[in-house]
């Protein structure tokens, strides 16, 4: 499947476009832009905690023994310039987030304090000038460098964005993924079924794909095996969208009309029909005019295994960013798997824990058997020429 993602690459260069949006929607979003910030953060000296703003000065030597003495002029209100003024000896309550006054350069602790006759409270530890003080700028200055270009926004960045008043931010076009089904077969997925019918569900799991790993899926519909709607349908797709995927149609037999319907679209059209792979030997990979093309077959299983394999390569490409690689677990099998040699092999699995780790029951089915993944927990790959693996091999599963 790398032979395959090279040669996707070496006759594609993504040309994406970008587009302004609300910072709030942003979530996965990369950026286009740098986003500089408008105003230095925070923009006014805060207090860390909870406790009273003072001078250091006055709570020099003090101890729990031998404790400073002050008073304390009043509270300090949240949202409120603190237009006070702090003379020797004096303190003002102040909470977490709250602004310093001028002449306050720390905050001692509420815990290192002790209520006295009065205002008056007992400092029973020495603070040093800027303890706990944050100074104004001191998260971001005026003008600073906030998020670079190419950065894929999470739910930190959105804060540190809209803390510093940027709603709006130049992120790149999520790339549209356009889905056609093909089959006389097939109908949507909310029509009653006659005998022989099946529900076309390819479309909206490859949708579910794209649009978890940040693409935009565009639903071209079902296409019956008829030549020339097939290519209108899929001509029409390609001028829409930035990535194609055709469901079905990519089997080499007579009624096959998707290799000739790719290499409509444009050159150099399809790069390669076919891959080394169970499931998803029919595949075709192609490039048309610029956009990658992926036929993928019919079966349900091999579509979306095919699929995950190169359609989070292309939108990562597109995106400008590296691909989130799967997450893996070391296992142990519980039984053995063959393989036939020539080809690369990819196996549902359950998993178990007992005290020993993980292990890996095979789930064996057919293709077209969707549930033999909706009850996986992972994949086993099993390498080109390998021959499989024997039961009680130590493995590793590729959670889905």
């Amino acid at each position: 499947m790398n032979a395959a993602r090279q040669l996707l690459d070496a006759h594609w260069q993504p040309q994406p476009t970008s587009e302004i949006i609300a910072t709030a929607d942003g979530l996965g979003r990369v950026l286009a832009a740098d986003a500089h910030s408008p105003e230095q953060a925070p923009a006014f000296r805060k207090s860390a905690v909870d406790g009273y703003a003072l001078r250091a000065r006055d709570t020099f030597g003090a101890s729990q023994s031998l404790p400073a003495f002050l008073q304390v002029r009043g509270e300090l209100q949240m949202g409120a310039a603190a237009d006070v003024t702090v003379a020797a000896g004096e303190a003002w309550q102040i909470h977490t987030g709250g602004m310093l006054p001028a002449d306050a350069d720390a905050v001692i602790m509420l815990e290192h304090t002790q209520r006295g006759v009065g205002a008056e409270i007992e400092a029973l530890r020495a603070v040093a000038p800027g303890e706990h003080v944050i100074e104004a700028g001191e998260d971001v200055a005026a003008g600073g460098l906030v998020l670079a270009r190419g950065h894929q926004l999470r739910p930190a960045d959105i804060g540190g964005l809209l803390a510093v008043g940027i709603d709006q931010i130049k992120a790149l076009r999520r790339p549209r993924v356009g889905i056609l089904s093909c089959g006389d077969e097939l109908v949507a997925p909310d029509e009653p079924l006659d005998l022989g019918q099946v529900r076309d569900i390819n479309a909206w799991m490859l949708g579910a794909l794209a649009a978890r790993h940040g693409a935009l899926p565009i639903q071209l519909g079902i296409v019956p095996d008829q030549r020339a709607e097939y290519q209108r349908l899929a001509r029409d797709g390609h001028a829409r969208c930035d990535i194609l995927l055709l469901s079905a149609g990519s089997s080499v037999s007579a009624r096959d009309y998707t290799r000739a319907v790719v290499d409509s679209l444009g050159a150099p059209g399809v790069l390669q029909h076919g891959l080394a792979t169970k499931p998803g030997k029919p595949t075709i990979i192609a490039v048309c005019a610029g956009a990658p093309v992926l036929g993928l077959p019919g079966n349900p299983v091999s579509a979306l295994l095919v699929a995950r394999q190169l359609l989070p390569h292309l939108i990562s490409a597109w995106l400008g960013q590296e691909p989130n690689e799967p997450q893996r677990v070391p296992a142990r099998l519980t039984q053995r798997v063959a393989s036939v040699s020539g080809r690369e092999d990819w196996l549902p699995v359950r998993l178990h824990r007992n005290d020993a780790g993980w292990l890996a029951e095979p789930i064996f089915g057919k293709s077209n058997l969707i549930f033999t993944l909706v009850q996986a927990d992972g994949l086993l790959r099993v390498p080109l020429n390998t021959g499989g693996f024997a039961a009680h091999s130590a493995i590793e599963v590729e959670i889905l």
